[in-house]
């Protein structure tokens, strides 16, 4: 798994790249960690170079989401491929995240707050 962060008007975007599984879900939750440890709240996770997701990795955006919620921050998805967003709609989380097309309409939407 490759990630690479960059920050655009107070929003960190967390890029990966590779699948997301038990074994790199680790990684991935450390570097979402981090962020908010550092006091970001705003995030946005781009999965365009995500083709695989298990629910290891569902669990990290699920953990992420609640504990940014508890500090009234928030986290966005972008770019999910077919296989990827039909993960997330099976387990029912399409109805909990914000889900966008574009990397840079998910950074608009967290920059004004809006969304789920």
């Amino acid at each position: 798994m490759e990630i690479e962060t960059k920050s655009i008007g107070g929003v960190e975007i967390i890029s990966l790249n590779g699948r997301l599984d038990a074994y790199s879900s680790n990684e991935v939750e450390r570097s979402i960690n981090t962020l908010i440890d550092g006091g970001c709240v705003r995030i946005v996770v781009n999965f365009k170079g995500v083709e695989y997701i298990s629910s290891s990795g569902l669990r990290v955006m699920l953990a992420s989401l609640k504990r940014l919620r508890k500090l009234e921050g928030d986290l966005k998805l972008a770019c999910l491929k077919p296989y990827v967003k039909e993960v997330f709609d099976i387990a029912g989380f399409t109805q909990l995240f914000d889900i966008c097309d574009e990397e840079d309409d998910a950074v608009k939407r967290c920059s004004a707050g809006t969304g789920v």
